[in-house]
């Protein structure tokens, strides 16, 4: 029997470039249905314009500057790992409301000609890296109605802060939330408290979809008033996302409680720059 030959250089050289090519293997997809999608998409706005022209390359350019996203494709341009999900708001089914909540709240107006039911749903989209939106759509059919949500959530989209703000962890890394924050919606409030690492996102299972979206993975929450009205419970949710951002703090805050603004790569690379 012949002894096994040890590769060569030039296959080792060979078996480097396939492993890189598996790795960035989702970086290209991204980018050729970023070509196709900017093939097919004729921009209205001047925003739209200028993002398919390639003079405005990052997402943050528009939510720093308060400039309004009236164009679902600008988002998928500007975040092509972009991912969306249906929550359930719908009320459940079966015998003394005992079944499955479903995707779709379903209403009806009384006429003389019958009944005229209508579809409302609620939409997230996240690419699991700081940037998340939420998206009501309401509509005479189901598949409408839920076009319209994955439409506005990608309208909505808002950059939120991560970090570790809990005294029973303290690494200093972006895995929840660096401070207390407070949302309310109707009767709804609810509290996002930082939690230590390895904990998990304790709060209600449609919130849970929201937060993993946003690339939260620890936190701690407590709600109060009807929690049963899903609608309010989403909208408290966001509320309390939203004042992560807008509430302001020292630069001094930034490093003990490991603070990231946005995407982490981002923030990487700022850093080095400086």
């Amino acid at each position: 029997m012949k002894p096994e030959e040890e590769p060569s250089d030039k296959e080792a050289e060979n078996t480097e470039e396939v492993i890189e090519t598996v790795e960035e293997m989702e970086v290209r997809r991204a980018r050729e249905k970023r070509a196709i999608d900017k093939e097919r998409w004729k921009p209205k706005t001047g925003t739209g314009k200028k993002v398919w022209e390639g003079t405005i390359a990052d997402i943050d350019a528009l939510i720093d500057n308060g400039i309004k996203i009236l164009e679902p494709e600008i988002t998928d341009l500007l975040l092509p790992n972009l991912e969306t999900d249906l929550l359930l708001i719908g009320q459940s089914k079966g015998k003394f409301g005992g079944g499955k909540r479903r995707v779709f709240k379903q209403t009806q107006k009384k006429t003389q000609e019958g009944n005229k039911p209508k579809f409302a749903t609620f939409a997230v989209a996240g690419n699991n890296d700081g940037y998340v939106g939420v998206g009501y759509g309401k509509s005479k059919e189901t598949v409408p109605a839920r076009e319209k949500a994955i439409r506005n959530a990608k309208l909505n989209i808002i950059k939120i802060r991560r970090g570790c703000g809990s005294w029973q962890c303290g690494c200093k890394g972006p895995h929840s939330i660096p401070f207390t924050v407070e949302g309310k919606c109707g009767s709804v409030i609810l509290r996002l408290m930082p939690a230590p690492r390895g904990t998990g996102l304790c709060v209600e299972h449609e919130c849970q979809k929201i937060l993993k979206l946003a690339g939260i993975k620890d936190v701690w929450s407590k709600t109060r008033g009807q929690t049963g009205s899903k609608y309010n419970l989403v909208r408290a949710c966001m509320a309390a996302l939203q004042k992560l951002i807008t509430m302001k703090l020292s630069s001094r805050y930034h490093e003990p409680l490991g603070m990231v603004e946005g995407s982490i790569a981002k923030t990487t690379e700022v850093k080095q720059n400086e």
